[in-house]
Formats: C-alpha cells, sequence, structure tokens
C-alpha cells in the first residue's frame, strides 16, 4: 500500500486533456495539467482543495453566530425573569434552543466528514456533502434566528409584535443569504 504523501494525495486520480490534445514540445505535465484548468489555472483537486478553503471560512462566520446564539439560549433558561415565561413563550424557547442546537451539528458536520474522509481521495465528495450541510446549517439558523427574535420581542411587547419581528428576521435571512445571491448570479451570468 502507497503511503498518503502530499504529492500522492494531491494528485489527479484520472490524467484529463481535452480532445485533440497532442504529444510533443510543450505537452509535459505542466502544460497537461494547464490543459484542464479553469480560469484559474488549477487542476480539478486543487479547485477542491480552494473550494473547500473557502467553505471552511465561510463556516468560521456562521459557526461565530450559532455559538452566540446557542449560549444566549442556554444561559436565558437560568434568569430570574424565565420563570414567568407562559406555556407559548416556553415553547418558542425549545424550539427556538432545538434549532440552535440542529444549526450547531449541521454547522460543525463538515469538519467530522473531512476528519473520517481525510486522505481518502474523496475530496470532491468532502466538498459537495459539506456544501450541502452548510447551506442546510444556513436554513434552520435561519428559524433560530427568527425564534429567538420572537421570544424576546414577544416578552418585552407582546405577542403580536414578537410573530412580527420574528417573521420579519426569516424574511430578512432569505432575502440576504437566498435570494441576494441568486439575483447577484443572474445579474451576472453565473446563474441560469
Amino acid at each position: 500500500m502507497v503511503p498518503f504523501t502530499d504529492d500522492v494525495r494531491n494528485a489527479s486520480p484520472e490524467p484529463h486533456q481535452p480532445s485533440g490534445a497532442e504529444s510533443g514540445p510543450g505537452s509535459g505535465p505542466k502544460s497537461a495539467r494547464c490543459a484542464v484548468c479553469t480560469d484559474r489555472n488549477e487542476t480539478p483537486l486543487e479547485r477542491y482543495d480552494r473550494n473547500f478553503g473557502e467553505l471552511l471560512q465561510e463556516l468560521r462566520v456562521l459557526q461565530t453566530g450559532v455559538q452566540i446564539l446557542f449560549a444566549f439560549l442556554l444561559t436565558l433558561a437560568f434568569t430570574p425573569r424565565f420563570v414567568s415565561l407562559d406555556t407559548t413563550q416556553r415553547s418558542f424557547y425549545v424550539g427556538t434552543l432545538l434549532l440552535a442546537v440542529l444549526a450547531t451539528l449541521l454547522l460543525t458536520a463538515p469538519a467530522a466528514v473531512h476528519r473520517v474522509l481525510f486522505r481518502r481521495r474523496a475530496k470532491r465528495l468532502i466538498v459537495e456533502v459539506s456544501a450541502r450541510l452548510t447551506a442546510a446549517g444556513m436554513a434552520v439558523l435561519a428559524l433560530a434566528l427568527a425564534g429567538a427574535v420572537l421570544l424576546v420581542v414577544d416578552v418585552v411587547l407582546g405577542r403580536g409584535a414578537g410573530v412580527a419581528a420574528g417573521s420579519v428576521t426569516l424574511v430578512t435571512c432569505g432575502g440576504l443569504w437566498a435570494l441576494l445571491p441568486r439575483v447577484l448570479g443572474y445579474r451576472n451570468g453565473h446563474i441560469k
């Protein structure tokens, strides 16, 4: 069995040349590699490495937010005012807490996927699964944020204001996290 060195791990599993590529001067490994490159002049494995690095940067931002929300929700149950919450407010609290837990799990799962599949020549799978987990985590985080806003505003201003504030929060998350990127991609020709 060949040990997984950086060269073996990062080597392209299937050398690829575009149709009509010929051997000859200038067709060595560097030229073959460039023949399959995108605008960034990278191999598919280099692209997956870059994509995973970019995904990790996104997760760092998201994990900070979900950790702050989760910490807030955990401490809320131990405040003196918590005992005065009615049954509906306690239900909002428990539901929001569970959503925050699920968001945390979804947004940390890419690390577990990477850890298990590390050095198994599965970078493409790691990137694809991690991207889906991140998207699901963001959707659940939007619900948790809306739930937290609903709960706090409900306690401070009443149920109607809480529902309105929670709804605005959810719509804003959807607009900024889902709609805006699609509109920008459509305008720039990246999404059809």
